[in-house]
This record gives C-alpha cells, structure tokens and sequence, in this order.
C-alpha cells in the first residue's frame, strides 16, 4: 500500500512546486521586463519545464496576471475561522487578510503594485472581476460571525467585506502609483497601515 501512495504524494507536490515557479517566474520577468516583453517560453524556463508543460497550468500569459482566486480564498477563508470568536468581525477580516497575504509576498500579486502600463487595462480589469467576486463570498462569511441579532446584519456584513477589501485595492492602486513616480515604499508594510487607517476611520473615538 505505501508504494501506491508515495508516488502520487511526490506527484503532487512536484506539480504544487511547479506552479509556485511559474507564478514566482511570471511575477520577476512582468517586473523586470514588463508584461509584453516576456513570453510563456521565458516563463517556463524560469520553472525549467516546456511550454507545453506551461499550458497544463494555466490557459494563457494573462492568467498569471493575478493569482488563483480560489487558492487565495481558501487562504483566507481558513485565516479567519482560526480567528477568535469574540474579535470584532472587522479586526478578524483584516488580521485574516494579512495572514492570508504571507504566501502571496513573491506570487503575481506582488507584480500588481509595480507599473505595468503596458497591460493596465488587463490587469484592472481582471482585478476588478475578482475583487467582486471574492466580496460576495466574504460576505458570507463576515455575516456568519455577526450575532443573530445584529440589526441590518446583512448590510454591516457586507460593508465590512467590502471596506477591507478596498483597502488592500487602494493599496495595489497606490504602490503602483506610488513606484510610477519613483517614489520607495518605507516605513511599515502598506496592507497593515491601510487596515489601521480603516479602522481609525471607523472609531468614534477619533477626533
């Protein structure tokens, strides 16, 4: 029996392995060459696989211009059902958000904050897709930490969703404009300050 399943374990993860280059690969030569100027052969290379290996992960270049929703979604999903019961459902949004943002950091999320004009409408609109889709869906979740009793349940779930997925667009937008102009990010990480800001508008403590 543990000859049958050893190899398909080591199938596995050499196909995970293999897509996480691709997606590393695709995220350093759009940076460093720009989207046009790099071919699915460079890609693959930079995985060590054929092109036509390159096609068993994904459809086309353009998918790789934003990671797989799904995979991303599942981070987070899990990232805030580890979140404690009792923190305030936009704190468990947002500290899930940056949890789920860790294996992303060198992915073709971190190109999206760099100035790739030569796909700008590309990219927006596939992030723009995206983003509403995974708004639904964390909606769903937001609401089911709410108590039953939560006047407008529905609505504060789906503001809070949608506040803190904003953020981190207003961040991509941001640090692409930001690298644009030659300007070098410092200080602390952007996503953290931006949830702070979020947070600081939302008290009714601030001045």
């Amino acid at each position: 029996m543990p000859s049958e399943i050893t190899p398909a374990g080591l199938r596995e993860r050499k196909k995970e392995e293999t897509r996480r280059l691709l997606l590393e690969g695709a995220a350093r030569l759009f940076r460093e060459r720009g989207f046009e100027a790099t071919t699915v052969a460079d890609i693959a290379a930079y995985a060590n696989v054929s092109a036509r290996t390159f096609f068993r992960y994904f459809d086309s270049k353009e998918a790789l211009l934003l990671p797989d929703g799904v995979e991303i979604f599942a981070y987070v999903e899990n990232a805030l059902a580890e979140r404690p019961a009792d923190e305030e459902p936009l704190d468990a949004v947002c500290n899930a958000l940056l949890e789920a943002a860790k294996p992303f950091a060198t992915s073709t999320l971190t190109a999206l904050s760099h100035p790739l004009e030569d796909i700008q409408v590309v990219v927006t609109a596939r992030l723009v897709q995206a983003f509403s889709d995974f708004e639904e869906r964390l909606t769903v979740l937001v609401r089911r930490r709410l108590p039953p009793d939560t006047p407008d349940a529905d609505l504060k779930a789906a503001v809070i969703a949608c506040a803190a997925l904003s953020a981190v667009r207003a961040v991509l937008r941001t640090r692409r404009a930001r690298r644009a102009s030659g300007i070098t990010d410092t200080g602390q990480a952007p996503l953290q300050r931006a949830f702070e800001m979020l947070r600081e508008i939302g008290s009714p403590e601030r001045p």
